[in-house]
């Protein structure tokens, strides 16, 4: 069966960052409205309702972002089931201009929980039965690229995270109007906060050719894994670091550890493949073997999720 449609909206100017196109953070919210939509297609119509019992938690997405969504763009999501197991499952959604060209094609993992304490309990046979009516298969071109999608076992901790000498990026607290009905950190509040984490990465300086006079520099992200560890909740402080795990003339690999600095113990961690392009021609940008060579000096290698 093809996928079905669980969402459709747009971009708002608000929602665009400094790069004139749609914020990452923007498109996890957008793909948990989605997640709702394919929730109720599932037989969970009320899924992050405050009132339900059973709950999806948001355990990891892998995003590929392919074409970009500007001010005023029209978009659609389709959504549909490419695996289940006995708790958790992996979805996809797949976000469409209106002529249809893809703009990103989502993989969510979700585990099915008690909605308090997000707890994993196993699917109902309704719901399993719906799930195999709404299997589906990620398109040619829409899975992972350069990211691969093995099993996790986190390197981040705020102790490793010194002896690596990872930047900090990021530091502040959970508000209660960033938490879901639950308490917990809303999904797409680690994406807003790793964009908001960039500049101090980079240090104001893009990676980008500066000969001759440097084009209007800006970057953006082509390819994104996200996992979740542990939610935090109301009160509950965040530590953003962040590192470049190296690349090439034409990619950076980033990867980003946001902590809890009270424990050192890990909220989330994500890896994403980066790009710089001219913010005139919305053309990439290829490194000089000078400019390569000065981010490379700052890479860790081996540093990963």
């Amino acid at each position: 069966m093809a996928a079905i449609e669980v969402w459709r909206g747009g971009v708002a100017a608000w929602e665009s960052d400094s790069m004139g196109h749609l914020n990452v953070g923007f498109y996890v919210a957008k793909s948990i409205e989605a997640l709702a939509g394919l929730a109720a297609e599932l037989g969970m119509p009320r899924v992050f309702a405050p009132s339900t019992e059973a709950t999806l938690i948001v355990r990891e997405q892998h995003i590929r972002f392919l074409k970009e969504a500007r001010p005023g763009a029209a978009l659609s999501m389709t959504g549909g089931v490419l695996e289940i197991g006995a708790t958790e499952a992996r979805l996809s959604f797949l976000m469409r201009h209106h002529d249809g060209t893809l703009a990103a094609a989502i993989q969510t993992v979700v585990a099915h929980a008690t909605a308090r304490d997000g707890h994993p309990f196993p699917w109902p046979d309704r719901i399993r039965a719906r799930a195999e009516a709404l299997m589906t298969e990620a398109p040619e071109g829409a899975g992972p690229r350069s990211i691969g999608l093995g099993p996790v076992e986190t390197q981040a901790s705020l102790v490793r995270a010194e002896a690596l000498g990872l930047r900090r990026t990021g530091l502040g607290v959970v508000d209660l109007a960033h938490c879901d009905a639950f308490g917990r950190l809303r999904t797409e509040g680690f994406m807003h906060r790793l964009s908001d984490a960039i500049p101090n990465l980079f240090s104001g300086r893009r990676p980008g050719n500066v000969d001759d006079g440097p084009p209007r520099i800006g970057g953006a992200a082509v390819e994104y894994r996200l996992v979740h560890h542990r939610w935090p909740r109301v009160g509950d402080r965040l530590e953003l670091r962040s590192g470049s795990a190296g690349g090439d003339a034409r990619i950076r690999r980033l990867v980003h550890w946001m902590l809890d600095p009270d424990t050192g113990r890990p909220w989330a961690s994500a890896e994403a493949i980066a790009v710089s392009f001219d913010l005139t021609t919305r053309k990439l940008i290829t490194l000089s073997d000078d400019e390569l060579a000065r981010v490379e000096a700052d890479a860790v290698p081996g540093l990963g999720l």
